[in-house]
């Protein structure tokens, strides 16, 4: 009898080569599919040569179009077509090319080949808000979606997070209500972007389990200042596999190496109608000018035999692990370096899915995670046309693909041999299985005793609904909690039935903390509660009483690299203070962007010209970190008779920010009336306010300006 040519005995044989990646393999892998049109006829897409562009066919020159004008026919049809339904969450987003270079530490808790040290693999990394369209603004109060493609040598690993660690709901059968509560009212498509309106506060009032997550959106977490400044989070536990087999429990974490530091609640209000796309244009220019975005991708490990160890259940998707009990240990770190060739076909077109893994990374029992590895599938098969989406560029692995899954819509593939079945003798077995293995094995689930009765239910290790929101809230300094108060105060105001405020402020915020509930019941004028009303199972318990971690101030990183300066200036501007400004900034790392009143050249004390970064009104002071105001008389009278000019230091400080003039540059401070603290510098020259500037900027904001910012106008 001949040998069985599909048997064990027959798997060893020459299976694919391993593909090494780096940070140009995927770039090499979209090559074939760019087109550039620079020297090239104008064709149809069946490659017809088209003598005329601007004239459909018609009977006579006033006469009807004829149907027989395939060329006009073809061109409307594919425009009709042009658009693809928008996803149903996270519709607006941006996104970059990049590379993850693993550390020498990470093979030791993974076989992932990503993991293996110094292994560079390809990434395309998409951020976006959840709740609007693809039309409403970049800084909106919302979850910032952090989603991760890492083209390894063993396929596509997809970790698809957001910029919180913790998440609404606790099962995903809850998706579809959370969403249709959060997004714009159906009755009248309103509010777009927002979730200050009846039934998100409806909806979260009746679900306890949601008010971690609610509070982390009330904070200033829900305004990063940039996509470089952005933690993001797996929000799930996952396992990691090592070479030995052995799993351990992992939370993923992004952390930025430019620091955490956000928005306020009224730049970002004032920026959705100055500049709407100010943080995909911010991260697009930043990488044409070299300026890339770093992070560090760590996990939080826990052993097997730890998975029950601490206040709360792991596997509850609405809990984080505070990283005083559990410390972040770093893998390796990512740098964005380029952009997408085309928005469509690359960022509209990607798919991400929390089920694509690879070897050496697993599953869990989180009930969220486990709904999700359902839907993303599902959606993007309605979303992008059917089962062969795999094939669209941006998300073929630079691993080559070869299995019996054939046909369908927009199939790009073109299958050579007769067998499209597995086990077969006609193509000689092939393609064929890879036997597990510590390295380029096929892939093997955790193997996990399961042992119980089919219900539907909850563990009551997931009852505890308040305990870590009350540790966020007391990890919190002053500013923010007012932030916080501030953000329930005006969110509350959108909700129009009574009731719903009310149950927010006497049944759901007492159980974080009193003192919110009665500092947001003030601002309504209801009465909240002096005990917490909810049973001791839901309150919880948490070992810490507070995690510094959790607060933006515990992420800064000192320095004011990246960080992006305002130079006022005018003609008559004391050039060399122009020249030793941006000198001083581009040493550490920061750009100083030059304002005048005009985009015309601006001439300085010397006679040279300088050339304007952009008008007083085309960079506001909220687009910028900071403002340093140089000398020189003239300059500064033409800065003080403009509106603009007086308007851009006040502004900034409303806004907490550090304010410098230099010479004259006081003048302008005084005819802006600006008050003098500890967070506006004035000095004869650059080197006299300079160093104290860095050392203010480096901590974001003059907080203690608060109180008295918030006694002025808008």
């Amino acid at each position: 009898m001949a040998d069985n040519p599909y048997s064990a005995s027959n798997t060893d044989g020459p299976h694919d080569t391993d593909v090494k990646t780096s940070d140009q393999s995927k770039n090499d892998n979209l090559e074939p599919f760019r087109n550039d049109a620079e020297g090239h006829d104008l064709r149809t897409n069946n490659g017809v040569r088209i003598a005329d562009n601007h004239n459909s066919l018609k009977a006579g020159e006033r006469g009807p179009t004829l149907m027989e004008d395939f060329i006009f026919r073809e061109k409307m049809n594919h425009f009709d077509h042009e658009r693809i339904p928008e996803r149903i969450v996270h519709a607006r987003g941006a996104a970059a090319h990049g590379v993850f270079e693993a550390y020498p530490e990470a093979e030791q808790y993974s076989k992932a080949a990503v993991f293996r040290a110094g292994q560079q693999t390809p990434t395309f990394v998409r951020f976006s808000t959840v709740q609007g369209s693809r039309g409403s603004n970049d800084t909106v109060r919302d979850v910032r979606g952090f989603a991760t493609k890492f083209y390894t040598e063993e396929g596509n690993w997809d970790l698809v997070g957001n910029d919180m660690p913790v998440f609404f709901i606790q099962d995903a059968i809850k998706f579809p209500d959370f969403v249709h509560a959060v997004k714009p009212e159906p009755h009248n498509e309103i509010p777009q972007g927002q979730s200050a309106h009846d039934t998100f506060w409806d909806f979260v009032s009746l679900m306890p389990e949601s008010a971690h997550m609610v509070l982390w959106t009330m904070s200033d977490r829900a305004f990063p200042r940039s996509y470089r400044s952005m933690e993001g989070f797996g929000v799930h536990t996952f396992r990691l596999v090592d070479k030995q087999g052995k799993a351990r429990f992992v939370k993923f974490h992004w952390k930025p190496l430019a620091g955490t530091y956000s928005f306020i609640w009224d730049e970002a209000q004032l920026l959705w109608g100055r500049d709407p796309d100010f943080n995909r244009r911010e991260m697009a220019t930043d990488i044409s000018n070299g300026d890339y975005l770093e992070w560090e991708l760590g996990v939080q490990i826990i052993e097997e035999e730890d998975e029950h160890r601490f206040d709360f259940d792991i596997l509850d998707a609405t809990k984080l692990i505070p990283e005083e009990q559990v410390p972040v240990t770093p893998l390796g770190k990512m740098t964005l370096n380029r952009n997408p060739d085309n928005y469509f076909a690359e960022t509209e077109q990607v798919a991400f899915n929390p089920g694509h893994i690879v070897p050496g990374i697993d599953f869990t029992n989180d009930p969220l995670l486990q709904g999700r590895l359902f839907s993303y599938l599902d959606t993007q098969m309605l979303r992008l046309g059917g089962p062969n989406f795999k094939e669209i560029p941006i998300n073929r692995p630079v691993t080559p693909v070869h299995n019996n899954q054939r046909d369908s819509f927009h199939r790009m593939t073109i299958n050579k041999g007769q067998a499209s079945y597995e086990p077969n003798s006609i193509d000689d077995g092939w393609p064929r299985e890879t036997p597990p293995a510590a390295e380029n094995g096929g892939f093997e689930s955790v193997n996990e005793r399961i042992d119980a009765h089919k219900v539907r239910g909850r563990s009551a290790s997931f009852a505890d609904h308040y305990s870590q929101a009350t540790l966020f809230w007391n990890s919190q300094t002053d500013v923010e909690k007012e932030h916080i108060v501030q953000a329930y105060g005006f969110e509350l105001s959108k909700v129009e039935r009574p009731w719903i405020r009310e149950r927010v402020i006497q049944n759901i915020l007492p159980n974080i903390d009193l003192d919110l509930a009665r500092r947001v019941g003030e601002i309504h004028g209801i009465e909240a509660p002096t005990e917490k009303p909810a049973s001791a199972e839901e309150l919880g318990r948490s070992t810490l009483t507070e995690s510094p971690s959790l607060s933006l101030m515990a992420r800064l990183p000192g320095n004011i690299k990246y960080r992006k300066v305002a130079i006022l200036v005018a003609d008559g501007v004391d050039a060399d203070q122009v020249t030793a400004l941006q000198s001083k900034l581009k040493a550490e790392g920061a750009k100083g962007m030059i304002i005048a009143p005009t985009m015309a050249p601006v001439k300085a004390n010397n006679g040279n010209t300088i050339t304007p970064d952009a008008m007083l009104n085309g960079l506001p002071s909220v687009t910028m970190d900071a403002v340093l105001i140089a000398g020189g008389a003239q300059s500064i009278e033409t800065l003080k008779a403009s509106g603009q000019g007086r308007y851009y230091p006040q502004e900034a400080w409303k806004h907490l920010k550090v304010i410098a003039a230099v010479g004259e540059g006081k003048d302008l401070l005084e005819a802006a009336n600006i008050r003098m603290d500890e967070g506006v510098l004035t000095g004869d020259s650059v080197d006299a306010i300079f160093d104290d500037f860095k050392a203010l900027l480096g901590q974001h904001r003059v907080w203690s300006r608060n109180p008295e910012a918030n006694t002025q106008p808008a």
